[in-house]
């Protein structure tokens, strides 16, 4: 008889030690911050390029199998006329608003997807300790609508890997809300600014509207 008694505790204690070695997923946590607040909190690190190719980061994925990449997606949620899309999700027609110059454009080829933080500046500033996966996850992100933006490839070019200490957009209307999408990718990814740019983006942000910023962090 103690050793059934015995038996039924220990059947009914296995499963209870399973279920504390289970691993709960971390909740994402939201912050909302005043622009200029997100930026003095931002870590300043020395940037390191050492090692860094494009192709560390795929991108252009389709991350949840409906038939259009990353690239079809952004221009699908931006466009201010919406598009059709045929066969394998290719966009015919549509408009587009590139906010860096202020153009509209009519045409899906005339537009680039720009990595708000550019991938070589990811790098720079925390991505080269990242595994693969989370910089296929940071090269699509699909969840932040500031991370990528469709612009006239004319600008995303002149652009190309810069941080806002040596570019910035050319209509000074874009300027503001560059400098809080900057601010936002950096901040929900955890990556570090270099002194020049922090002290660019300090000095610039005092003539803009000391909003809050609002992102879910990447855990």
């Amino acid at each position: 008889m103690v050793m059934v008694a015995a038996a039924v505790v220990a059947v009914i204690a296995v499963p209870g030690v399973a279920h504390a070695q289970q691993v709960v997923d971390p909740v994402p946590e939201q912050v909302r911050v005043p622009l200029r607040e997100a930026i003095a909190a931002l870590p300043v690190a020395t940037e390191v390029r050492d090692g860094y190719v494009r192709t560390k980061f795929r991108h252009w994925v389709d991350s949840d199998s409906n038939g259009c990449n990353t690239r079809a997606e952004v221009l699908l949620a931006e466009a201010t006329i919406a598009p059709e899309t045929t066969g394998r999700c290719t966009i015919v027609g549509g408009r587009w608003h590139s906010y860096y110059d202020n153009v509209d454009v009519d045409k899906a080829g005339g537009l680039d997807i720009d990595h708000m933080v550019p991938l070589a500046e990811a790098w720079d500033s925390g991505a080269i300790d990242w595994t693969p996966q989370r910089r296929q996850d940071y090269a699509n992100d699909l969840g932040e609508s500031r991370a990528l933006v469709a612009v006239t490839a004319k600008t995303n070019r002149s652009k190309a890997d810069q941080d806002p200490a040596t570019w910035l957009p050319p209509d000074p209307d874009a300027v503001c809300t560059y400098l809080a999408d900057w601010a936002t990718v950096k901040t929900r990814w955890h990556l570090s600014v270099d002194e020049p740019e922090q002290r660019t983006l300090t000095a610039r942000a005092q003539q803009c509207p000391n909003d809050p910023i609002t992102t879910t962090l990447v855990p």
